[in-house]
């Protein structure tokens, strides 16, 4: 691949991150100085704390196995409480995650902890914050966001590595048709890609990071995202609808259309689907190559 750093600031104005970043929908990381250390979520959010006033709530895990051909689009793996899982996220290493956890049903004293940038960004979806809980060496693989929103996600504790794509590079990461996934694996993708089964691969675009504890990166609707975590920790996810009315009807397309035809084909016929996918992404990773010459 061809990757290049995500632009890091420690401070940014609203006019200057709409101009560099929000409109040509480029990612960014604001560091901790620049927005976040000034929430109480900042010192406050700690697994002790979590564990106090959510720990007795049951919570779907996952773990690092992709998804086979009966695997409907986001099925949980098993079902803990959250408690106990932050116990065994402490111990760690656990390849074991959390993700869309609206912890703030729960307890929505949270979101007096931290202030929406409503300066940066239209349309928050401020009824659904979210949490994202890994262990050291559990993995969100390669995907876009169905919803198609725009994303300010915040590390708590822990670092994770990032990869980032813009949607356009989709043929050449050989996404699969009616869902939002890579054929690929992207794991320990800074030491080994299998070039050779997905030579396309060497033609992508990319961008990287490692987020740290206080980090709020920006990125953009539709930007593919593999996140590696190499602490145990957690991050929050704000939503901002896209301001566009295209944006909004294709991000319903993805939630009601393209979810619920991939389910459909995963019930009605799972090998031969899960095969098809996989055959058509690679043709269309064929045609992008042979595009560029």
């Amino acid at each position: 691949m061809i990757v290049q750093n995500i632009d890091r600031v420690e401070g940014i104005t609203p006019a200057d991150f709409k101009k560099h970043y929000y409109t040509p929908r480029k990612p960014v990381i604001i560091a901790g100085t620049g927005l976040s250390q000034n929430w109480p979520a900042y010192s406050k959010w700690t697994w002790d704390y979590f564990k106090s006033i959510v720990g007795d709530k049951t919570v779907g895990v996952y773990n690092n196995e992709r998804a086979n051909e009966n695997t409907l689009v986001n099925g949980a793996d098993d079902y803990i409480t959250f408690g106990e899982y932050l116990s065994m996220v402490e111990k760690g290493p656990v390849a074991l995650r959390i993700f869309l956890f609206n912890i703030f049903q729960h307890a929505p004293q949270l979101v007096e902890d931290f202030t929406w940038p409503d300066e940066l960004a239209s349309g928050f979806l401020k009824k659904y914050p979210m949490l994202f809980v890994g262990g050291a060496g559990s993995i969100a693989h390669m995907h876009y966001d169905i919803d198609l929103s725009h994303i300010f996600h915040t590390q708590f504790i822990g670092r994770k590595r990032v990869l980032l794509l813009e949607n356009n590079q989709s043929p050449f990461i050989y996404r699969m048709p009616f869902t939002v996934e890579s054929a690929a694996s992207f794991v320990n993708w800074n030491e080994h890609l299998d070039t050779e089964q997905f030579p396309a691969l060497k033609h992508a675009r990319g961008y990287t990071s490692i987020l740290n504890h206080g980090d709020t990166m920006f990125m953009p609707a539709g930007y593919w995202h593999h996140m590696e975590y190499l602490d145990g920790g957690f991050a929050m996810s704000l939503r901002a609808l896209d301001p566009s009315l295209l944006g909004k009807l294709n991000g319903l397309y993805h939630i009601v259309g393209l979810r619920g035809m991939n389910n459909l084909m995963i019930k009605m016929a799972p090998k031969w689907w899960y095969h098809k996918k996989r055959e058509m992404a690679r043709q269309r990773a064929e045609k992008a190559l042979q595009e560029l010459h």
